[in-house]
């Protein structure tokens, strides 16, 4: 039985919960995460907006997300690779610093194309955190403490993406979707100025030199990993069936029968709150019970949730977003985690490939589910939703019988 941490590791050097050094990282990802995901899901309340504005479909007005999230996805391929040689801290920094950079550019430019390009670049700076995130807290942080650390972490990209969408929901209704995003930009460069002076530094990173063929064997070996592979096809199933929501929630809510407003919808993604607990609540559970034992439950109440927004009634298409929310944050929390347990080297590129499928759940069935949504109108939605989440349910239940690599780490 392991006695209570009461510092870091001293034999590993690794950070424990329930440190200066454990609260202190735990502040600053927190923080990043949060400008990270302000900047990236803020514009999702204005996809009505956008069509109206430029007048283009549904599937066109996504292409504001899904160019940045598909190219985030191509990106974190390589930035997790850089940040193999020039460590951890600097690619983080300088990834949330352009990105912050170019939302105050996206709130001035013009035409609709030079708007899809600064999201698009957008998609390539925003690259740089969220892979690079996961494979420092796989290396920093004690490995009894990384559920807890990695489910704050998402805690805290769960309030960034709300507030990002409450805020600009509010103030498109009252003082226009440009100068909305440009508060945006500006708060988030505030918070990742914070992010750069509190983060401490890596102190069990060990640079290595690029090497094409290292890495493209360390892709490999990931992929051939069977729990690893069904773990990458979990993060794009519950990524492109949360986003899908998300998405296009906006449209059915504006329009009759429900007719409400820019700032009514913007409150709506209040919702996120309960993913700063349900992250970190179930990333703790399963530490504790095994995450083979944890992961499915959240596919259930994403289902549940999915089905309840197909209620005529406000109320209940509130509940179903709550309980989607709650089901998709806590399985993310607990399949992220997994990844960083399961690869027992070249841990970035193991988060990286989760990443990449991630987002590009993101970015194919984001944009997919505008086409449904045209043609078959919000049941499309949610039958390509429920149908990624029963495939998830069934994936997450081969997982539970994939034998683990070590009693501690291969859970």
């Amino acid at each position: 039985m392991s006695s209570p941490a009461t510092g870091s590791d001293h034999a590993a050097g690794q950070i424990a919960h329930g440190t200066p050094a454990f609260r202190l990282t735990t502040i600053a990802l927190g923080t990043a995460g949060f400008s990270t995901f302000a900047l990236l899901y803020s514009i999702q309340p204005l996809l009505p907006v956008f069509s109206q504005r430029f007048g283009v479909t549904e599937a066109g007005a996504s292409l504001s997300l899904s160019l940045t999230t598909g190219l985030m996805a191509v990106c974190m391929l390589m930035a997790s690779t850089v940040s193999e040689s020039v460590g951890r801290k600097p690619v983080m920094v300088a990834s949330v610093l352009a990105s912050s950079a170019l939302m105050v550019v996206s709130a001035l430019v013009p035409e609709w194309w030079q708007f899809l390009l600064v999201r698009a670049l957008m998609g390539v700076t925003l690259s740089g955190l969220p892979a690079v995130a996961m494979a420092y807290v796989a290396e920093e942080i004690h490995p009894r403490s990384t559920g807890l650390s990695m489910g704050l972490y998402i805690g805290g990209n769960a309030l960034g993406g709300m507030a990002g969408r409450l805020v600009i929901g509010v103030l498109a209704e009252h003082v226009g979707w440009r100068m909305a995003l440009l508060v945006i930009g500006v708060a988030s460069t505030i918070g990742n100025l914070i992010f750069w002076r509190i983060l401490p530094p890596s102190r069990n990173f060990r640079p290595r030199r690029f090497a094409l063929e290292s890495l493209t064997s360390a892709f490999v070996s990931h992929l051939r990993d069977p729990a690893l592979l069904m773990l990458f096809a979990e993060g794009f199933l519950l990524m492109g069936g949360f986003v899908a929501i998300y998405n296009y929630l906006g449209y059915r809510l504006l329009a009759p029968p429900f007719d409400l407003n820019q700032a009514e919808v913007g409150l709506i993604f209040s919702a996120y709150l309960v993913g700063i607990f349900s992250s970190a609540w179930m990333g703790n559970l399963g530490n504790r019970l095994g995450r083979r034992h944890v992961l499915w439950v959240g596919f259930v109440i994403m289902a549940v949730g999915t089905a309840l927004t197909e209620a005529r009634s406000v109320i209940l298409i509130i509940l179903g977003v709550v309980v989607v929310t709650f089901g998709f944050f806590g399985a993310h929390s607990i399949a992220s985690s997994w990844v960083g347990a399961r690869a027992r080297h070249a841990k970035a590129q193991a988060s990286s490939l989760y990443l990449f499928f991630y987002y590009l759940g993101s970015s194919v069935v984001g944009t997919a589910g505008g086409v449904f949504m045209g043609h078959f109108g919000w049941t499309g939605v949610t039958l390509m939703t429920g149908t990624l989440i029963l495939i998830g349910l069934v994936l997450s239940r081969r997982l539970s019988h994939i034998p683990p690599l070590a009693p501690l780490t291969g859970r």
